[in-house]
This record gives C-alpha cells, sequence and structure tokens, in this order.
C-alpha cells in the first residue's frame, strides 16, 4: 500500500505496447523510490473504452480521476480507423486545457543519427500551442467540389503558450527563444501568433528573442539543429515540427512529451500503439520514461528525476538497447531494459553531461480545485468596430463575370457595392488574369459605397443583403466584415 501522503496521479497504460513500456517505466520508478510519493489512479481510456460505444474514447471514470487529480500518466492510444472516433490525444488536450505541448529533443548516448556520427550536439525543446488553429476540427462541405476548415487562432491562445514558453526557458536557463509562423502567407492568424510572440517578449529583456518562417525553420533544422534552444509554434505547423525534431534524435521512441494548462498536466509517449509487435515484449520504453521524468520534475521531485535520468543515460552509454536502435551488442528486451535502467541507479554518464541531482525530492503540487463554471479568456477588450462590409460565399458554375452582373444588380439601392470576386483566394473580378483556374466556389466581397457611414450601421443591412443574394443563389457561408480601431479586421484576396 502507498503511503497515505502520496500525491495522486491518473494513469493510463495505453493500446498495443502501452501496458508493457508502462509496467517497465512503474518498475524503474518503484525502483528510485518514487512510489513512495505518488499513488496511481486508473483512467480507463482507449481502444476498450472506444468498443463500448463512446466514441470520444474517454470514460467518466478517466474524466473524474484527471479533474481530481490535475495530473495524467499516459501510453500511446489508438483511435479506430473510421467510424467518427476522434483521436485520444487531441480530446484531452482540448477538453482539460492543456494549451502548451512541451518536447525536449536531445543527442542521447548510443542513440547513432547523422548528427552524433558528425559531432553536432541536438538539444533544443519545442513549445507548441495545444488548442487552436485546425486542430478545432470544424470543417464543411461547401459544394459538390470544395470542402473548408476553418482555422481559429485567439490572442489568449497566444498568450497562454507565450507565456508558458518564456517562463519553461528562463527556469531551464535557455537564453533564446524563436517564434516559427507562415505569417507572411496567413498574415491575420499567423500574424497574431507572431504579434503576440513580440508583446510578451517585452516582459523577458534577458532572453533573446527572433523569428522565423517555417519553411526555412524546417530546413535550418536539418542544417544545423544546434543553432536553436527552443522554438513556439502555432498547433499545426508545430505538430510537424515535433516529428521532424524526433528524426534528428533517432525518431519518436525518443522523445519526450507534457502538454500542460493552468489546472491539468498530461505526460505521455506521442509515438504509436505498434500493435506489429504487442505482447512481444521487445518495444522501447524510453519516451515514456523520459515523459515520466518532466512529470517528476513538474511536480518537484527533481531529485529524482535527475537520477533516473542520469541511470537511464548511463544505460544507453553502455550499449544496452532495445531492437529499434542499432549497437554492438545484441537487443534486450523490454523488462530487461527497465531492469537495466534500475540497475544503474546512482550512476552518471561519462560520455555526455550528467543532469544536476539536487536535493529537491519532495512533492510540490497540489490537485487543482474544480472550477465552478467555464471560464472565459480575453485579450483586446477596449477595441472598437464597426461593420463595414460583408463576404457572402456562393457555390455556383457561372462565369465571374456574369456572377458579377448578377451580385451587382441584386445590391442596387442598398448601402454595399460588390468590390471584389475570388476563387480559392485569388481574385478574379474586377481584375485578373483568364489563366487563373476557378472552381464551383466563390467569394463576394461587398463593403459600403459610402465611407462616411461607417459606424453608423449595425450587422442587420449585411444580413438583408444575404436574404437578397440568397434568393438567386446558393449562399454556402456569410462573414460580416469588421474594422478594428481603424485597421481592417480581413484579407484581402491574392492579386487585389
Amino acid at each position: 500500500m502507498p503511503p497515505a501522503s502520496t500525491l495522486p496521479v491518473a494513469l493510463a497504460a495505453g493500446d498495443g505496447i502501452g501496458p508493457e513500456i508502462m509496467e517497465a517505466v512503474l518498475s524503474v520508478f518503484r525502483a528510485a523510490g518514487v512510489m513512495d510519493h505518488l499513488s496511481f489512479v486508473d483512467a480507463p481510456m482507449g481502444e476498450r473504452t472506444f468498443a463500448t460505444g463512446n466514441t470520444s474514447g474517454i470514460s467518466d471514470e478517466a474524466v473524474d480521476a484527471v479533474e481530481r487529480t490535475g495530473l495524467l500518466f499516459k501510453g500511446p492510444m489508438g483511435t479506430p480507423i473510421g467510424g467518427g472516433g476522434k483521436s485520444i490525444n487531441v480530446t484531452l488536450r482540448k477538453k482539460f486545457s492543456a494549451f502548451a505541448n512541451l518536447r525536449h529533443f536531445q543527442s542521447l548516448p548510443g542513440v547513432e543519427t547523422v548528427f552524433s556520427k558528425a559531432g553536432v550536439p541536438v538539444d533544443f525543446y519545442v513549445v507548441r500551442e495545444n488548442i487552436e488553429d485546425t486542430y478545432g476540427g470544424i470543417e464543411h462541405r461547401l459544394t459538390n467540389d470544395v470542402v473548408e476548415c476553418k482555422r481559429l487562432i485567439s490572442a489568449p491562445g497566444c498568450d497562454q503558450v507565450h507565456r508558458f514558453a518564456f517562463a519553461t526557458a528562463a527556469r531551464l536557463g535557455i537564453t533564446k527563444v524563436t517564434c516559427s509562423h507562415k505569417a507572411n502567407i496567413m498574415k491575420m492568424t499567423d500574424g497574431l501568433f507572431l504579434e503576440r510572440f513580440r508583446h510578451v517578449a517585452k516582459d523577458h529583456p534577458s532572453i533573446e528573442t527572433n523569428d522565423v518562417i517555417i519553411d526555412a525553420l524546417c530546413m535550418n533544422l536539418v542544417l544545423r539543429p544546434d543553432a536553436y534552444q527552443m522554438i513556439v509554434l502555432p498547433n499545426l505547423q508545430g505538430d510537424i515540427v515535433s516529428d521532424l525534431a524526433a528524426g534528428l534524435v533517432g525518431g519518436l521512441g525518443f522523445a519526450p512529451s507534457a502538454n500542460i494548462g493552468e489546472g491539468v498536466a498530461i505526460f505521455e509517449a506521442v509515438h504509436g500503439t505498434a500493435p506489429d509487435i504487442a505482447g512481444k515484449g521487445v518495444a522501447n520504453p524510453t519516451s515514456l520514461l523520459l515523459s515520466g521524468l518532466i512529470m517528476l520534475r513538474h511536480i518537484g521531485l527533481a531529485k529524482q528525476a535527475a537520477i533516473i535520468n542520469n541511470a537511464l543515460l548511463a544505460t544507453l552509454e553502455s550499449g544496452i538497447h532495445t531492437g529499434d536502435v542499432k549497437g554492438d551488442k545484441p537487443p534486450v528486451r523490454t523488462m530487461a531494459f527497465a531492469e537495466a535502467v534500475a540497475a544503474n541507479l546512482g550512476r552518471v554518464p561519462t560520455s555526455c553531461r550528467p543532469s544536476v541531482v539536487t536535493s529537491h525530492d519532495r512533492v510540490v503540487h497540489a490537485s487543482p480545485p474544480r472550477p465552478s463554471s467555464y471560464r472565459l479568456r480575453r485579450t483586446f477588450e477596449q477595441i472598437t468596430s464597426h461593420v463595414c462590409g460583408a463576404d457572402v460565399y456562393i457555390g455556383t458554375i457561372l462565369p465571374p463575370f456574369e456572377l458579377a452582373a448578377k451580385l451587382q444588380s441584386i445590391c442596387e439601392g442598398g448601402p454595399f457595392k460588390l468590390t471584389m470576386l475570388s476563387s480559392r483566394g485569388t481574385q478574379v473580378w474586377p481584375s485578373g488574369s483568364v489563366y487563373t483556374e476557378v472552381v464551383d466556389y466563390f467569394r463576394a466581397r461587398f463593403e459600403l459605397k459610402d465611407g462616411a457611414m461607417l459606424g453608423r450601421l449595425g450587422q442587420m443591412p449585411t444580413v438583408k443583403l444575404l436574404e437578397k443574394v440568397a434568393e438567386k443563389l446558393e449562399v454556402t457561408d456569410f462573414q460580416p466584415l469588421r474594422i478594428y480601431d481603424g485597421a481592417p479586421g480581413f484579407s484581402l484576396a491574392q492579386g487585389q
């Protein structure tokens, strides 16, 4: 029985190889005395929960366990192919507002990579926004040929992840933080992410900052990964870069992951469930163990985390490895690897920098108080906005000039005029090129005929305009246009 004063942590072993690698990690924890401080609460989720008809894959018992403890330690989870089941990983992060994904990519002794052969050290962190972006999963079919995915970026969401990145950098002694983005193309969404990065950076003058476009970052990481210390990115771009970075250090089997929110933190292995080797006892537990060490540091057990990390490094350094790693020695099984790590507790590696063993060996984490309601977050509260027009999205196979004539006729006599048609984001009226190919989906932009009317009209005139268009054409979407503190709250079309 664990001591009465232990900190409860929700535990989900996972699917496929999950139970095997989780048991291996827990055996190392037991050997290191971690169980004197923690007790684990079962949180049923994964394939067996999906099989009951629960399309989230997360049981009510699991939700209760995570909300009560504020901590979840989980193995890899499977998502059914087809049938509408959503990714458990994404659902957990969004459900519990674990807004920052933290991953550490570091060269490990005994793990051969292109960079280890070249003597180039890899040691950097990726902080990925976890909740917004295209991961909102808001998608619609608009016409026969066109589907859309809405990309939502909020100022509060940006502020949260940037504050976390800078606070983590300061705690870890990181002196440079890089923001990566695509603000040269997505000027409003990625532009907001970059603008809020620069705003939050003002509170951390001792940390050097810069920014880099995402495609250039990917090239740079392949050429000179040692040029980066911490990179903060929006959700989708961060997902892609995280896997790229894992490839630099040997694969996802060596990439730990933590998802941190203000109330709940999730520590997980992000590699797959590997059903082809499940039950064979040959899986590599390193990623899950490293994720567990981030959890130990998060709750205050820095001493135990350092001792285990040094033992892991010493084990890899000695040539002991599982079958997914090349080495001079024959590979060992999952539990044999964990036993070797446990046997090396107290040892330190000699070929790389060991972790500093501190005296911090007491839990400082407290289970969070349960919120009484959903929390509304605001960043810009004192902004004046005025309706200046509307974008009406239309499904049609009419040629652009014929469509424009019809729309101009519809808006005659009203406060708005047609100013632009675009297809797939490129302007096709009033100017364009006959070489621009179009599809059966157009954006029609209407703006005020008289700029002096700005601030004198609400959104109802745009709704009336929508009604008139809908009487004649197939409307697929509608977006009122606003001016915010004198600046347009909408983007131009390509070529406009």
